[in-house]
């Protein structure tokens, strides 16, 4: 069984994180993945903090082992769904699109790990000294919102910035990925792709089925114009929102067409409206099945393939 610092940290058995993914990320999926062994997070994206409230409650019936949850600070609503994760003392908060340092304080004292999501090392450095007790370093590789860095070399450089754990994120679904990552200097991992597919994601059967056959080549990013790169399933609207970023349009025409698109993908699995959010790893999701299976594999394959990386790869030393 690997350990390391961040398992150490967060009481978990496998140093894996799931994708607090918006819409994607709920109880049921939360609490398989941490009743796996791994650190399943609840995805607050937008939503109100009492919608929040509920998915918190709801997986401390389905799961007594550590969870979190992902707190997107650019959300009207992040100050109250700030104060439902420190009045329910979540074991672990990780966010995004924005600095944490306001709420640091009250997490703290209610004893929640805050882990920020990165994309450089600047970022980092300053959410160390904020009080950050680790933070995820996401490559570009990853699905949804994005920065430019890849993961290769993106996570040596935050490794080399910081003296807390960091987790890498983008392009990991397999034992090689994983193996990658803690060469490069990661305590763990974060993976989201593969739990899309997850049996007890709520992701629409349309979702599931184009990431089943998705090819290497087949997301797309698009946002890049309006400052917030989003990572995709290439599809009749992503391909239509690329296009018209070339265009002469403006940026409130480019936002109406995106608006509630992740929804429409997740609950509806509309193929004319929806984004499908995906990482460039999608030509690797070959299955739909369990989160307990997931994590197994990934992590069983992982410590084998570290265990005789080496051996197996014909590797010598003269």
């Amino acid at each position: 069984m690997i350990q390391t610092k961040i398992t150490q940290l967060l009481g978990i058995t496998h140093p894996l994180f799931q994708g607090g993914m918006a819409w994607v990320a709920d109880a049921e999926l939360a609490a398989a993945v941490s009743n796996a062994g791994g650190l399943g997070l609840i995805g607050a994206s937008a939503a109100p903090a009492d919608v929040v409230e509920q998915m918190i409650v709801k997986a401390k019936t389905l799961t007594d082992r550590p969870f979190g949850v992902n707190v997107m600070l650019m959300s009207p609503f992040a100050a109250d769904v700030a104060k439902v994760c420190a009045e329910q003392r979540v074991a672990v908060v990780t966010t995004g699109a924005g600095n944490p340092g306001k709420y640091m304080d009250m997490w703290k004292a209610a004893g929640t790990k805050v882990i920020p999501v990165v994309a450089s090392a600047a970022l980092a450095k300053r959410m160390e000294r904020a009080g950050a007790d680790a933070v995820v370093a996401e490559g570009c590789e990853s699905g949804g919102h994005i920065g430019e860095l890849t993961t290769m070399a993106l996570v040596p450089q935050v490794v080399d910035a910081v003296s807390i754990p960091v987790v890498a994120a983008g392009g990991i679904a397999d034992a090689r990925g994983v193996a990658a990552a803690f060469a490069l200097g990661a305590q763990g991992v974060q993976c989201g792709t593969i739990f899309v597919c997850a049996q007890e994601s709520p992701a629409h059967d349309n979702y599931k089925k184009l990431l089943l056959e998705a090819k290497d080549s087949d997301t797309i990013v698009t946002g890049r114009a309006g400052g917030a790169p989003i990572r995709s399933i290439k599809t009749k609207l992503t391909r239509k929102l690329a296009k018209m970023e070339n265009e002469e349009i403006s940026r409130e025409e480019f936002e109406q067409m995106a608006a509630g698109s992740l929804r429409k993908a997740v609950q509806d699995g509309n193929l004319e409206e929806g984004s499908f959010m995906a990482g460039q790893i999608s030509g690797m999701v070959k299955q739909i099945a369990p989160a307990k299976v997931l994590v197994e594999q990934l992590m069983g394959s992982s410590e084998q393939l570290l265990k005789s990386l080496i051996e197996e790869r014909g590797i010598t030393f003269a």
